[in-house]
């Protein structure tokens, strides 16, 4: 038996049919083919518990080989469904499954404890076309632009400090402990991204999503000190309406950064220093809002994200709280979408009861059925186990998006060598495999974010080495974005070095051209917003994969090495004109031509 050749492929139609994540109550079928005539069954898992051990049909191929297949039935059910083969020939048993790594595509034998592969089932859900069609540009507000005449400072918090330059390097004034004990501010408020709503557009960004705009000591927002209000230094919430008014005049929306795990300690909630003329929870156990937090030795010892006792966690389904947050007549998701807003970015949505996020999304379609709710997540959202529970983030009822992590650790990875083409190829089509397509279309694609160290440094201020990536970013299905600064070649480390303000006068023209170029590209193609996708091998050290989206096709090929290399055996058919160098074209590729990439070279092929 160890010489049975076997092979299944989750990602080719022809072993499982349809491709990828399927819709509640359509069927699957699943082939295994093997140079053997034994006995072939398919078991089926949910949750990691055997469900259905279900025999195989034979089918004798031409080849002399034997094709065993199955047809799996979802109804009733929304999750993942986990299989795996099992082979007996004789007295001899093996089993296939999912390769190590669990991508998806071919697999391997196993004697025992197979990985099984996945199935995602999914109820339909269909999202914005604004948004997965758009651009989004990420602001720290405090950091962007200050709109106020002549840079004014308004409302500035006490025991804080102004940087008397807007050049300056962020900092952190801490105490012994590491804690920090005075907060630092540029002056960004939301007149300055008002002030800015034309650069926007002229760069070509259709959505803004801003970091934590509420009341709250901090300059990050993370600690909320005051759902119902914009902190005085941003604002106020009549800036907020007349941001988003003018913002949509222009083909801009809004989305905001919701931050419902947990409060500031600095809060009208929690009121630990007494700031607020509410009674906070620390004060009284009478206070409203006792109920929402966690005290374990009254009130000093609380439960906190991630120990951080500035931020103290909250009982998200005490319902209260619920009320509050998301289901009162002017809750918290309700005053600001009838305020403006397009959606909602949930922070550390790994942190959230899949009730509470669910609840959400129903608050939201009362308000508007054209919304988007985005969850911070930094894994592949389709399995997602957090607190020892499999999240329901993508099974149709929750969120519309997830932030793609996953991809940025891929990209950084092929661009700087560390994976192959075919490495990063396979991880992209797992995400692809797992993922409805909905959601895969609707991947927040991030390269930095302010949790993040900055792209260009990563790339230790390679330009050549940010064009490929941004071009990979921008022509990959998913919804790019764009962190504030990025397209000026803003630099910066861990935090608070990633928080830079951004460089206005100080611009890399080289590198913000290529944003405008690259962004014009994605937002004048079909196919690069919603085509169908495919990879082609080539060169290791090369990607090239194909967007189609009726009769338009568009070719993308990197080059992540410095020598010239010859595409000898990627068989194109039709004729190209490079949309990134429009002086070059490309009559008749296929199987008797050849494409050639310069060293670090990019090419955004259009079929003509």
């Amino acid at each position: 038996m160890d010489e049975l050749r076997i092979i299944h492929d989750s990602q080719n139609m022809k072993f499982r049919s349809p491709f990828g994540a399927v819709e509640i109550q359509q069927k699957v079928k699943l082939s295994i083919e093997m140079d053997r005539d034994v006995i072939v069954a398919v078991e089926l898992l949910k949750g990691n518990e055997p469900i259905k051990n279900i025999g195989m049909n034979k089918e004798y191929l031409n080849n002399g080989s034997y094709k065993y297949s199955a047809v799996i039935d979802t109804s009733n059910y929304t999750g993942i469904i986990e299989y795996y083969f099992v082979i007996i020939d004789g007295y001899s048993r093996l089993y296939y499954g999912n390769n190590d790594e669990r991508l998806g595509g071919v697999g391997r034998v196993y004697n025992y404890d197979p990985i099984p592969y996945q199935i995602t089932v999914y109820e339909k859900s269909i999202m914005p076309n604004w948004y997965k069609e758009g651009v989004i540009y990420q602001i720290f507000v405090d950091r962007f632009f200050n709109g106020n005449e002549e840079g004014k400072i308004i409302s500035s918090k006490s025991n804080s400090f102004i940087y008397g330059s807007w050049n300056d390097s962020p900092m952190y004034i801490k105490d012994s402990s590491g804690r920090i004990i005075r907060w630092d501010f540029y002056g960004g408020n939301l007149k300055g991204v008002i002030n800015k709503l034309d650069y926007l557009r002229k760069l070509g960004i259709s959505i803004i999503y801003l970091n934590p705009i509420f009341k709250a000591s901090s300059c990050h927002k993370y600690d909320t000190g005051d759902y119902e209000i914009v902190d005085e230094m941003f604002g106020t919430n009549e800036d907020f309406k007349v941001l988003c008014t003018k913002a949509k005049e222009m083909g801009i929306r809004i989305i905001l950064d919701g931050v419902f795990s947990h409060t500031g300690a600095d809060s009208k909630y929690f009121n630990k220093f007494g700031n607020y003329e509410t009674t906070g929870a620390y004060q009284s156990p009478s206070s409203p809002y006792y109920s929402w937090y966690r005290f374990i030795n009254y009130p000093q010892s609380y439960e906190c994200w991630w120990g951080v006792d500035n931020q103290p966690n909250v009982e998200e389904m005490e319902p209260s709280y619920v009320e509050y947050i998301i289901k009162g007549n002017n809750s918290i998701i309700k005053k600001w979408m009838d305020l403006g807003a397009s959606g909602w970015r949930l922070d550390v949505a790994d942190e959230l009861p899949d009730e509470f996020i669910r609840m959400i999304k129903e608050k939201m379609n009362e308000v508007s059925s054209d919304n988007v709710l985005i969850g911070e997540v930094w894994e592949d959202a389709s399995n997602k186990i957090s607190y020892s529970k499999r999240r329901r983030y993508l099974y149709g009822r929750e969120l519309d998006s997830v932030t793609n992590y996953p991809l940025r650790e891929n990209l950084i990875n092929f661009v700087k060598g560390y994976i192959k083409s075919d490495k990063f190829a396979k991880k992209v089509l797992s995400l692809f495999e797992n993922y409805p397509r909905e959601n895969f279309y609707g991947n927040m694609n991030i390269i930095s974010t302010h949790d993040t160290e900055r792209i260009f440094t990563v790339l230790d201020k390679r330009i050549e080495l940010l064009k490929i990536i941004i071009a990979l970013q921008m022509t990959l299905p998913g919804v790019p974005l764009i962190y504030y600064g990025d397209e000026a070649g803003l630099e910066g480390g861990k935090d608070p070095e990633n928080r830079r303000a951004y460089p206005w006068g100080r611009e890399s023209k080289e590198i913000i051209d290529f944003y405008k170029v690259i962004i014009g590209i994605r937002n004048n193609e079909n196919a690069l917003k919603k085509g169908d996708f495919k990879f082609y091998n080539a060169d290791l050290d090369v990607c090239v994969f194909e967007r189609c989206y009726e009769s338009e096709r568009i070719i993308v090929a990197v080059n992540i090495s410095e020598r010239r290399i010859t595409l000898d055996n990627v068989n194109i058919e039709g004729s190209y004109i490079d949309i990134l160098d429009k002086n070059k074209e490309y009559k008749g590729l296929g199987i008797n031509n050849i494409l050639t990439l310069d060293g670090y070279g990019v090419k955004v092929l259009k079929g003509k």
